[in-house]
């Protein structure tokens, strides 16, 4: 058996790009929504999917929020 496989349980963003995730989000949730669950000033004020890249690419805790609602969002089969 190899102790560095990831748990089953944890779905996986391999070959999902950032860029997917954030235009998927603010397709199915809207500015208003992404704001709310990741208050962050490139979803509150001009938001953009470039300016939202640029900020997330360089802030690992707001993309690991991101990634993280991608998820979420994803097993919820991106429903309300």
């Amino acid at each position: 058996m190899d102790a560095h496989k990831k748990p089953a349980s944890r779905p996986s963003l391999d070959g999902i790009t950032l860029e997917m995730i954030v235009t998927q989000l603010a397709e199915n949730m809207g500015w208003d929504a992404m704001a709310e669950a990741v208050p962050v000033r490139c979803f509150t004020h001009d938001p953009s999917i470039k300016s939202s890249l640029k900020f997330l690419r360089r802030t690992p805790w707001a993309r690991s929020k991101v990634e993280q609602l991608y998820l979420q969002r994803a097993k919820m089969g991106f429903q309300d």
